[in-house]
């Protein structure tokens, strides 16, 4: 592949960090990536020094997203649960519609449900729309909360007191979850691939379980029983702001309103096994892998 795969989000984030994901996995098959980070640091430096080339810039500068598409056919576009997504979008579509660009993945939010679950679930199905009209190649990777989200939220009280807390109701709300190593996968795949995607968009959810099943699989895992306390949406919010934005702490509060209240039964899909040929990474074995992680040495 003559032309380098750009690919946005690579320096990695608080969670998913799908974007470094992808560029390494690239990278190990031996595919020109071009790294867009936000700063030069040690995570852009690590990715330098394994082959990629490097780019600073800021998805909602115009002039480095440009620059960064120049001989450039192929890219990943993800942006953080943070204001800014429908500019970043319109930016990136614009920019690669001047570019020709051939494919563009984007990592957006799942949608199967009849409305959007909170405001951030709306702009993602609007900036999906944008990248179609742009005509740029866009194929979505629709994706739920990610392992890497529960692990976030339950890591530290579990650690401490054996104990979840979260507004996920009386626990028989069901969470679709999927691997953030998983969506890597099948974009990695669908960039790697010569020629077009066989379809538009894939919805990617490995997991469909209730809020009583993930605290009894973590339990299982770390072989103590850990107990589940609901809590108000207010209380989570409150404790949540210190170390996460407020329109991150919007979205979930939202999204966990949501998941309680809509009574869904969400499906598996077999998506990324059509994609990557492996079967998705499963809720237990996620946990048994970050177990020390979530407090697994507390007894």
């Amino acid at each position: 592949m003559s032309h380098p795969i750009l690919i946005t989000g690579a320096a990695g984030g608080a969670q998913g960090s799908t974007g470094r994901r992808i560029a390494t996995l690239l990278l190990e098959r031996g595919i020109p990536v071009r790294a867009f980070v936000h700063k030069f640091d040690e995570r852009s430096e690590e990715l330098k020094k394994n082959g990629a080339e490097v780019v600073e810039g800021d998805l909602l500068n115009p002039a480095s997203v440009h620059a960064a598409m120049k001989n450039v056919k192929r890219a990943y576009f993800t942006y953080p649960v943070a204001d800014g997504l429908l500019e970043a979008t319109a930016i990136f579509a614009w920019a690669a519609r001047d570019a020709g660009m051939e494919l563009v993945v984007n990592n957006s939010q799942f949608q199967g449900t009849p409305e959007a679950p909170s405001f951030r679930n709306l702009q993602h199905r609007l900036a999906d729309r944008v990248f179609d009209w742009a005509q740029v190649g866009a194929v979505h990777l629709n994706a739920p909360p990610y392992y890497e989200n529960v692990r976030a939220l339950v890591s530290s009280s579990v650690a401490e007191q054996n104990t979840v807390f979260l507004p996920w109701g009386d626990g028989s709300a069901v969470i679709p979850l999927v691997g953030a190593e998983d969506v890597s996968r099948v974009a990695t795949t669908l960039l790697a691939t010569p020629g077009m995607p066989s379809q538009r968009a894939y919805d990617l959810i490995s997991e469909t379980p209730t809020v009583s099943e993930i605290v009894a699989t973590l339990g299982r895992v770390l072989e103590r029983p850990i107990r589940y306390v609901a809590i108000a949406d207010e209380q989570w919010a409150e404790a949540a702001k210190a170390r996460i934005n407020a329109h991150a702490v919007d979205h979930l509060s939202h999204l966990w309103r949501y998941f309680r209240s809509a009574g869904i039964r969400f499906e598996t899909t077999d998506a990324i096994r059509a994609v990557t040929g492996a079967a998705p990474q499963t809720l237990e074995e996620f946990f048994r892998a970050n177990a020390e992680a979530i407090g697994g040495t507390k007894h």
